[in-house]
């Protein structure tokens, strides 16, 4: 990502954490409300909008590019302590990962049966274990990276493995699949390596359009999953037509 798209992103979310529209923005700087957008969305800004745009935010631009360089050192992977915590507790779970969708605290408390102190309290528990930097206001900052991973074989990944992704592939009465699509195959190492990185790609890309919707309101968001695997594996039904192999002379 370049540092022009990250210094963006991190504007964005100083504004959402400021309850700032870019209308706001837009009255004062005393600009057109379609200008302020073009900026956001060409990436394109004057040192003197920025500066103008990071007193708004109560910031100097020092402020600004040290958030960049902080945002750039996300966690992304958690410890297997810090997993085994939010696996202990459902609701501080749910909380990470409103909190990774970008939902503010008005929305937890609005969506789900959590009262006012008990997402306080469960804010300041994501506080403690580094998965956020806890602001005035019930605010927060974001301190773990959009496309962590989990440990491989660790807390996180046995629970999705047996919670999740068995309920996923079963979905409810009348709860369509957006998309499904099953392809198996005989490649080469090289071609597996190519498939890799177009997955990673795919990966990369939802997460950072995942970053970018954060800014919306939760009214205007779907809850989505989005499961890709690939492994060396062959069904069953044909495994078991396999000829035995030649006896040893």
């Amino acid at each position: 990502m370049s540092q022009i798209t990250q210094l963006t992103r991190v504007l964005k979310q100083c504004l959402r954490e400021h309850n700032l529209t870019y209308k706001q923005v837009a009255e004062q700087l005393s600009i057109s409300e379609a200008s302020v957008k073009r900026s956001f969305a060409q990436q394109r800004f004057s040192l003197e909008r920025l500066e103008a745009i990071c007193q708004l935010l109560a910031m100097t631009l020092s402020d600004l590019f040290a958030t960049v360089e902080k945002q750039r050192q996300r966690l992304s992977q958690l410890t297997v302590e810090q997993e085994n915590t939010l696996l202990d507790d459902p609701r501080l779970l749910l909380a990470a990962v409103c909190v990774r969708d970008g939902w503010s605290f008005k929305d937890i408390i609005g969506y789900y049966a959590i009262s006012e102190t008990e997402a306080i309290q469960l804010l300041a528990r994501l506080d403690r274990l580094k998965l956020i930097e806890l602001l005035p206001d019930n605010r927060y900052r974001l301190l773990i990276a959009q496309d962590f991973r989990w440990i491989p074989g660790g807390p996180l990944e046995r629970f999705m493995e047996q919670e999740v992704m068995v309920k996923f592939m079963a979905p409810k009465k009348n709860e369509p699949w957006t998309f499904r699509f099953y392809l198996r195959g005989r490649y080469s190492p090289t071609s597996i390596d190519i498939i890799q990185r177009r997955l990673d790609q795919i990966t990369h890309e939802a997460a950072q359009l995942n970053e970018e919707d954060r800014s919306l309101p939760v009214t205007e968001r779907k809850h989505m999953g989005l499961l890709m695997a690939m492994r060396p594996w062959e069904p069953s039904l044909f495994e078991n037509m396999r000829r035995p192999p030649p006896a040893p002379e």
